[in-house]
């Protein structure tokens, strides 16, 4: 599995001349890009196959009935095109968080939240609390957001997928939270949400991956699978109940299987570090002996 480079904090935590500022968003127009990008996109996607089968019919056939449904298809792709990016944009517009300032230096006494097109400020003395959330799949970060807790309701702060923010390491930001918060009573949290729900049996992991991750022979996954409480499925692929009714395939629960593997890595460990510092064997005994 591929593991990304942390992030450095200094890339989002600007000072500039009201306090510190924790940047989300580096430029609106890339954010806003992405947003359009992709409802434009999807649609097309979406009805390419009917579009393409309509389009076939018509040439075939060449009456005004498939050609009609060609393009009322057509038309319908490019209404949908046009409010899935009206929608996309207002949502980016409205919720994103670009960045939370903290003013003055030293001691902050306001937090000013910016959006795309407003900022707004309120007192250090409603802001109750700030929750830094990470969620993890697998040991791989997926995301990271910031929850600032007001007495007015919650203000959910996330990066854009490829600012410098959504790398940084959950601790060293939540480290500098409380470095700047802590002198006004604001409590910080760091939470973690690890992903459980694996789609059954798309990716759950065959035998021979499981067997690999854990280090072992093939033979022995299933003994350690029962031992340790790993979830297990059996069934036909769909391929296989054609042309070979009996041949099952076996899968494991990623989530637990992947628990396992770091408690072996840790148990083998363990024991290499206890074989290191171990007294020297009986030959050694021999060697020194004056007799």
């Amino acid at each position: 599995m591929e593991t990304r480079h942390p992030g450095s904090l200094a890339e989002v935590a600007l000072p500039v001349k009201a306090g510190w500022r924790l940047l989300f968003v580096p430029s609106r127009a890339r954010e806003l890009a992405v947003a359009l990008g992709g409802s434009i996109m999807v649609p097309p996607l979406v009805a390419s196959p009917l579009l393409l089968a309509a389009l076939v019919a018509a040439v075939i056939w060449g009456n005004s009935f498939f050609w009609g449904s060609f393009w009322v298809l057509l038309a319908l792709t490019v209404v949908a095109v046009i409010v899935l990016a009206v929608a996309m944009v207002f949502v980016t517009v409205s919720l994103t968080v670009r960045w939370v300032e903290f003013r003055p230096l030293g001691t902050p006494a306001q937090v000013v939240i910016a959006r795309f097109l407003r900022s707004s400020t309120m007192a250090m003395a409603d802001l109750q609390r700030v929750v830094v959330i990470e969620r993890l799949s697998l040991g791989q970060r997926q995301s990271i957001k910031v929850v600032l807790h007001t007495g007015s309701g919650t203000v959910e702060c996330e990066p854009a997928t490829s600012a410098p923010l959504s790398r940084v390491d959950a601790q060293a930001l939540t480290g500098w939270l409380t470095e700047q918060l802590g002198q006004v009573q604001v409590a910080v949290e760091r939470q973690t949400e690890v992903k459980r729900d694996f789609l059954r049996p798309d990716e759950w992991w065959p035998r021979s991956h499981t067997a690999e991750l854990w280090r072992v022979p093939v033979g022995e996954v299933d003994g350690i699978a029962a031992q340790r409480g790993v979830e297990i499925y059996r069934y036909t692929p769909r391929a296989a109940a054609m042309y070979s009714p009996g041949t099952t395939v076996t899968v494991y629960d990623p989530g637990r299987a992947y628990d396992v593997a770091e408690e072996l890595r840790a148990e083998r460990a363990a024991g290499q570090a206890a074989d290191s510092t171990a007294g020297p064997g009986p030959a050694e005994d021999d060697a020194t002996d004056p007799r």
